[in-house]
């Protein structure tokens, strides 16, 4: 049984890469065989039986909001708004986790395409988090399994440790477990959930868990075209 009972969806940026699609369309609700990337995320969260999702919006945010009310996912979700000024990956995360009484979180970004072969990879990472009692997890992938083959690794990884050099071989999948304390002496709105993962990775406390599957990522403009036409 999934322990975790709450779900994060980052929802609030721009999407410039994908201009002029994003100008006047929010990049989650943007589709690929008829789904949004949103709708596709959601199908997934609910098929791990989790019930509570929480997202977060800032540009567009009305469009993203209707398609909420608009479909029936049979879930809770609830819109945490980012305010009046985008407070990115790190600060969007903040702002929904405090209007949680959860301890411990799966987060998602929504321009992976996420299928239910990530269902397996999500629970033996769940396994693993609450086995070794840390406080934070990120799902990467080794940059061979990209569909975009321009993009870069972000990590190295070792026995479930993170770290960066000149050459990484893992690229993060946009989905991580977090606990809530790593938050605790953030005293800022505005920043990237970067600035948590370096601090840990300097203090070799950032843990990784591999998958296996073939990532697809909509990065741009150019590889959404790609996968609208293979996808």
């Amino acid at each position: 049984m999934f322990k975790i009972k709450t779900a994060l969806v980052l929802c609030a940026g721009y999407g410039n890469r994908l201009n002029p699609l994003t100008l006047k369309e929010p990049k989650p609700l943007l589709k690929l065989n008829d789904l949004t990337l949103l709708e596709n995320t959601i199908n997934l969260i609910k098929n791990l039986d989790i019930k509570d999702i929480k997202l977060n919006t800032f540009y567009l945010k009305d469009q993203i909001k209707t398609f909420i009310e608009e479909k029936n996912f049979n879930v809770k979700i609830e819109i945490i708004e980012d305010g009046n000024e985008i407070l990115d990956t790190g600060g969007g995360i903040f702002n929904m986790v405090n209007s949680s009484n959860e301890e411990n979180f799966l987060v998602f970004n929504s321009d992976t395409l996420w299928s239910v072969d990530y269902l397996n990879s999500i629970k033996e990472m769940e396994n693993f988090y609450f086995l070794k009692k840390i406080k934070n997890i990120l799902m990467v992938v080794n940059k061979e399994l990209s569909f975009d083959k321009k993009l870069k690794g972000d990590f190295n990884l070792e026995k479930n440790l993170l770290s960066k050099g000149e050459k990484n071989q893992y690229i993060y999948t946009g989905c991580q477990i977090l606990n809530k304390d790593l938050l605790n002496n953030i005293n800022k709105k505005v920043f990237s959930i970067n600035e948590i993962w370096n601090e840990l990775v300097v203090k070799n406390n950032l843990f990784g868990f591999q998958s296996t599957n073939k990532f697809y990522h909509v990065t741009d403009l150019e590889i959404y075209n790609k996968l609208l036409k293979s996808y």
